[in-house]
């Protein structure tokens, strides 16, 4: 299908289309057009990827000078696949209408870990293990010695790719994570410093938010990218939690203890460096100055030091004369460990703030601020000096490095906490600091203003007008869309009571009441006799799950519900976890039909997909609030009320709602999909809450199913099951929910779109 968005000629790879997509793409090009920020939220399963490609990559062919660059930024790797198939979808249909593709390189970039094909490397399967193996192999000071010494190991797929692979350039095309692992067997070179080479000249790259917003990353990775690219984060809902998370730092006790190890460890390296190159050592610093200059980072006297953690414009200053020698820095970095270890010897909480640390560190062991603000770097020229090939076992004191360094920068927007207790174990001593970051704008503000448009979107993030305030950016467009349906295959409802009419809640105060669990149990049993294939349940946490899951064994209700229908639970195991989702898929494949007992914000809830029989309803059990407990987030909501003036309510209903929604979305996939929502709190009734939903999802949740008891919701969800079991063909969508070329331009087509986005 070939449009005219506003002037623009857009491939779009699909006979037919959503009246919501083609809203969506006017509003996209808007906000490329006024070389601004956006935030989108598009309806589950309504063709967001294929919208924006197709649109981007026109934009892109049309004014090559305006943006010459698309950066995809998804979460898992699942996700940056099914970026790259819909975009060979994309390419293959312009090779169809103009007879041949466009001359566009699209690439993914992942870890090591996922591109390696050095059997030896590879066979590590840990992430930090495979750096490290291939660090070892890599290194340039490796490669220095195996000339003197051929009995030292190389990688050989490295070595043919710095030979051969940088005067050559990747062939246009689309490649995910496998071609790029073919391509590199076929050449010989390594897929992962391909991939990493190839961005600098690709068109379109697809990676992980980390190479953009963690800043340890981003600067070895996205540093050069284009001012004129343009910035999609996909399944931004989270976005606010990702760029704190970048910017934090939790230390434990038995961290500082391998600190204490990797720094005794350094000074025998340095001993017999010293021993066998004391010249070597005595130079360090200085190599260090020169290789700042040959990047053009010294100037004259003074050395402007670009260390990842650090924004350039802080670091205009000299390194201090205290760590400049090797043994002065390892000592240094010795009564830096020494001091955390007295921190943490608490009995209470400490809540400070990051100049008051480096005031009582000043004041109790004489370290100042401005060397802690080079620790890191320091480090780093210290490990490369040393030539160590194990440099993953120096990961702890990275941490503490990376730690110093940036609680010596940040004034504002930081909190240094340290409580004697863990959360998991409340009753034994196990002391932790944590040096976390309460604003979200600080990791993502650097994108915001290095690169032309930044488009927020996702099918889950009203309200929308909360993301410009705790990301601190002013957006050029703001649009939520409703989805178009022919049949109405959605049907949310909020149960608030049993048949017992005690009322249902996750909320503290009743959480533990037999009642209340009771109910909830009732309602699954009721729900697994009636709902074909699949169900996913979603609970607050996973102490929460446990305690309901016990109670119902104890009640006999589990008994019932197995009955009907297969069990599996979610766990705070990966392996676990995946081994329940393969199970399950299984017995919804086979007919016997299962219900999968998961948890709000684990993995179940982002990134896996329910589609047709592997989800027919979703259970939400309760409100998932964040654990309000928590110092950090008291610490958060503090500043963004004194900051960004958010109510703490405000933030954590908006936060519960967002995850909610999230958890019910993943049963809804595409408009040929149907799926029943079950809001399975009293508290989900009130406008407030109900409010902060989607829009497609509040379009179709009416006061009629606002207040039902079990019964009336089963009866309700009969009704829905048997009008979905009519037949449902694509002719019966056509010209309603998926339309034409000719439908799609015809007038009073053009007027019913303009209505589908809500401008905000």
């Amino acid at each position: 299908m070939r449009l005219n968005i506003e002037g623009l000629l857009v491939y779009f790879p699909y006979e037919y289309m959503y009246p919501e997509q083609y809203s969506y793409m006017v509003e996209l090009k808007r906000t490329l057009d006024a070389k601004g920020h956006g935030v989108l939220e598009m309806p589950s399963g309504t063709g967001k990827t294929a919208s924006l490609l197709s649109l981007i990559v026109a934009y892109h062919l049309e004014y090559p000078q305006s943006v010459s660059k698309l950066i995809y930024c998804s979460r898992t790797v699942p996700e940056i696949e099914k970026v790259l198939e819909e975009l060979r979808r994309l390419m293959d249909y312009y090779e169809q209408q103009v007879g041949e593709a466009p001359k566009i390189l699209a690439l993914a970039l992942s870890s090591r870990k996922n591109l390696c094909i050095n059997p030896q490397v590879r066979s590590a399967r840990v992430g930090k293990e495979v750096d490290g193996r291939c660090h070892a192999l890599t290194a340039s000071h490796v490669r220095i010695k195996q000339k003197h010494d051929p009995s030292v190991s190389l990688c050989a797929f490295y070595e043919s790719f710095d030979a051969h692979g940088r005067e050559e350039s990747l062939p246009a095309g689309v490649y995910n994570l496998d071609d790029l692992r073919r391509y590199g067997r076929l050449k010989g070179w390594c897929p992962y410093f391909l991939s990493r080479y190839s961005i600098m000249h690709a068109n379109i790259v697809v990676y992980s938010y980390h190479y953009l917003l963690d800043p340890k990353i981003a600067d070895l990775v996205s540093k050069e990218l284009s001012k004129n690219s343009v910035v999609i984060f996909d399944e931004a809902h989270n976005i606010d939690n990702v760029c704190i998370e970048a910017m934090s730092v939790t230390i434990s006790r038995r961290t500082l203890d391998k600190c204490s190890q990797n720094i005794d460890s350094l000074q025998n390296h340095m001993s017999k460096v010293r021993e066998s190159d004391e010249e070597k050592l005595r130079n360090e610093y200085r190599r260090l100055v020169e290789g700042l200059k040959e990047a053009n980072i010294a100037r004259e006297t003074d050395i402007v030091l670009s260390n990842p953690v650090l924004p350039d414009e802080i670091l205009k200053e000299a390194v201090p004369g205290s760590i400049r020698n090797a043994e002065h820095f390892v000592t240094f970095m010795r009564r830096f460990v020494e001091y955390l270890k007295s921190r943490l010897r608490v009995r209470h909480v400490v809540s400070e703030t990051p100049i008051t640390f480096i005031h009582d560190a000043y004041d109790q062991v004489c370290i100042d601020r401005k060397p802690l603000r080079f620790c890191s770097e320091r480090l780093r020229s210290l490990l490369r000096t040393l030539e160590l090939t194990n440099i993953s076992d120096f990961s702890s004191l990275g941490l503490i490095a990376n730690f110093a360094t940036l609680v010596s920068t940040y004034n504002k927007g930081f909190v240094v906490l340290i409580e004697p207790f863990d959360d998991k174990t409340p009753t034994i001593l196990n002391p932790i600091l944590h040096f976390s970051c309460m604003d979200s704008s600080i990791a993502i503000k650097p994108v915001f203003s290095r690169f032309q448009s930044v488009v927020i979107t996702s099918g889950t993030l009203s309200p929308l007008e909360m993301y410009p305030r705790v990301l601190d950016f002013r957006p050029v467009t703001m649009a939520t869309f409703t989805m178009t349906l022919a049949r109405q295959c959605l049907c949310p409802m909020v149960v608030t009571r049993g048949n017992d009419q005690v009322a249902i809640s996750s909320k503290f105060e009743t959480r533990e009441d037999v009642a209340v669990i009771r109910n909830y149990g009732n309602l699954l049993v009721e729900m697994s006799k009636i709902v074909p294939d699949g169900i996913v349940c979603f609970f607050v946490s996973y102490v929460y799950m446990e305690n309901i899951v016990a109670s119902w064994y104890e009640q006999g209700i589990l008994e019932n519900i197995q009955r009907n229908k297969l069990l599996f639970i979610e766990t705070q195991d990966a392996a676990e976890t995946s081994m329940a989702l393969d199970k399950y898929h299984e017995a919804c494949g086979n007919g016997r039909g299962a219900v999968l007992l998961s948890v709000a914000r684990g993995k179940v809830s982002e990134g896996i997909d329910f589609t047709h029989h592997l989800g027919r309803a979703v259970i939400m059990f309760g409100i998932p609030y964040v654990y309000t407990q928590s110092r950090i987030l008291k610490a958060r909501l503090e500043y963004l009320r004194e900051n960004f003036r958010i109510r703490e309510a405000d933030f954590l209903t908006f936060d519960a709602m967002r995850h909610a929604a999230q958890c019910v979305g993943r049963v809804i996939r595409g408009k040929t999909d149907y799926g029943i929502m079950v809001f399975a709190d009293k508290r989900f009734s009130r406008n407030d809450k109900r409010g902060k939903l989607p829009r497609w999802i509040q379009e179709h949740l009416a006061d009629s199913v606002c207040n039902l008891s079990t019964d009336e919701s089963i009866h309700i969800a009969k009704r829905f099951l048997r009008l979905m079991a009519q037949p449902f063909s694509k002719e019966d969508q056509l010209g309603l929910s998926l339309l034409t070329l000719e439908q799609l331009q015809s007038e009073s087509m053009q007027k019913r779109i303009t209505q589908i986005a809500h401008q905000v």
